[in-house]
């Protein structure tokens, strides 16, 4: 089967294709056009050598070193040294799938011919892509500006032979791969280096797993809630369209809509129509305004890490031989304060579920037992789940607090201010890593909940959605070792399963209703 094919430096990536090169399912090449456009600026950068012409990071040292001249002689080796100075990092090593995309994004930027690379550099780290032959790199060490320096002299260590790399799930050295493989390390010539390390590709990558595990977050977030306002017979009229209309934010809107779809045609909502209750709590009634601020949240970061995955963020920018330019484009400021932004959505989507948990066992309607189990008191039923989710919760309003807020001097001074995005976008990952273990909890005791209803029927969508729960965990008469069911209901989360089941059911009867695809809220 033939893949899609992506013209780096030409077409424009998306989160959605960015991943699908990552996961090998469309690959990445340099068309003609593109080869020459960074063979005539890589010739630009040898013209000033030869000219001596003193320009930043070309001849010169780096940072505070930047009015220390270098000979043409030594132009090659101070790249060399640069990469190797410059991994400095410590900590665990990434994800391989965040080193990959962080070689995704260097190649797409350097191929937009304003960097002085190489075409054959180019080409060995597409050759990495492609081959799998990912490099190992330490999560700490960036500060977020004059780019992600430490991770990215890791990230490119193996191109002159140095670093470790991940093979086919073994990690070993860069010299032994490339010995695999029948090639020599590469060497750099003037600005390669430079170009290679400058740019915010480690904090781009994070960004761009953000993007993608919140939006699975969200999508079922809507759906578990769904489920959790049937379970204890809560309102649709605060989902109401026109209601929606008078406050009209995107994400409020599309949250209402969202709801209204799974459980449209409920006999749940028409057995209560006429009951006294005035108003539901608001971990029921908002959650258009809550879900919808989340929501609103995430499509700010993607939209700031699709500017940032387009655009060229080393330095200098070689524009012509006259014309060289030693900006600020490597400063992580642009998506540090969405990170830290979609962090905060995150939490609080967490922080209303735990709410909805918690809510479900104070036998607060009619027909919903205590713990959410008829027989307590020699049963503990749901009661210590919620401990968890509590735990969860709390602990990521303890990483909430922005990682953009700080700045600490570097560089001898030459880098005062820094953006220290690197921290958002680890951080922000953990928040939502507990938020699908709050949404996996909530799922469990939302499903439970939703059995007292029966035999009334929900909508087409939800009872689809709520049979294939119960087609992985079974309903719970007494209790039970709990932790089992707790990871089945995080990896459905994670597995989008209950996504496709929705969609399948929602092709099947005609009802419009998408995810990933979504022109808005969709990352393709």
């Amino acid at each position: 089967m033939l893949r899609r094919i992506f013209y780096y430096g030409e077409d424009q990536l998306s989160v959605g294709i960015a991943l699908a090169i990552a996961k090998n399912e469309v690959e990445g090449v340099l068309n003609t056009k593109t080869r020459n456009k960074v063979q005539q600026n890589r010739d630009i950068v040898e013209k000033i050598v030869r000219k001596k012409e003193i320009v930043y990071g070309v001849n010169t040292g780096f940072g505070p070193l930047c009015t220390t001249l270098i000979s043409e002689e030594d132009t090659k080796k101070l790249q060399h040294n640069l990469l190797m100075s410059h991994s400095v990092g410590v900590g665990n090593t990434i994800d391989t799938v965040l080193s990959k995309l962080m070689m995704i994004f260097k190649v797409h930027a350097l191929a937009q011919g304003y960097s002085g690379i190489a075409v054959e550099t180019l080409e060995r780290i597409i050759w990495h892509i492609n081959n799998d032959v990912i490099s190992c790199v330490p999560e700490q060490g960036s500060v977020g500006a004059s780019g992600d320096l430490a991770p990215l002299s890791h990230l490119f260590l193996p191109l002159i032979g140095m670093g470790k790399v991940q093979y086919k799930g073994e990690e070993m050295s860069a010299e032994k791969a490339l010995d695999l493989f029948k090639l020599s390390p590469i060497v750099l010539g003037p600005k390669e280096g430079l170009a290679l390390i400058n740019g915010t590709q480690f904090m781009l990558a994070h960004a761009t797993k953000i993007v993608e595990r919140l939006q699975n977050c969200l999508d079922h977030a809507d759906i578990i809630a769904a489920m959790n306002l049937e379970a204890m017979m809560g309102s649709f009229k605060s989902f109401d369209a026109e209601l929606h209309e008078l406050r009209p934010y995107s994400g409020n809107k599309y949250v209402a809509e969202r709801v209204r779809t799974i459980l449209d045609g409920s006999e749940i909502e028409k057995s209560h129509a006429n009951c006294h209750r005035v108003q539901d709590p608001y971990s029921l009634r908002c959650v258009p305004q809550v879900h919808g601020a989340s929501r609103n949240a995430w499509l700010h970061l993607k939209q700031m890490v699709e500017i940032e995955m387009n655009s060229v963020t080393d330095n200098p920018i070689i524009f012509s031989e006259d014309k060289t330019i030693t900006g600020g484009h490597f400063h992580g400021q642009p998506i540090a304060l969405p990170m830290d932004y979609a962090a905060l959505a995150a939490s609080e989507l967490g922080n209303i579920s735990d709410r909805r948990i918690y809510l479900s066992m104070i036998e607060s309607v009619p027909g919903l037992p205590k713990l959410l189990m008829k027989s307590t008191g020699l049963n503990s039923g749901f009661m210590i789940l919620q401990y968890t989710s509590a735990a969860l919760v709390s602990e990521n309003k303890t990483l909430c607090f922005p990682a953009s807020a700080d700045s600490i001097p570097t560089s001898l001074g030459q880098e005062d201010h820094v953006s220290m995005g690197s921290i958002s976008g680890r951080k922000t990952l953990r928040v939502i890593e507990n938020l699908e273990k709050i949404l996996g909890i909530e799922l469990l005791t939302a499903a439970q909940g939703f059995e007292f209803r029966k035999p009334l029927k929900s909508g087409v969508i939800m009872d689809a959605v709520q049979a294939h729960v119960r087609s992985k965990i079974e309903f719970a008469e007494s209790d039970r070792l709990f932790a089992p069911d707790i990871e089945k209901a995080i990896e459905i989360l994670r597995s989008k399963e209950l996504l496709k089941v929705a969609e399948d059911v929602a092709i099947v009867n005609k009802i419009e209703f998408k995810n990933e695809d979504h022109e808005v809220y969709g990352i393709y």
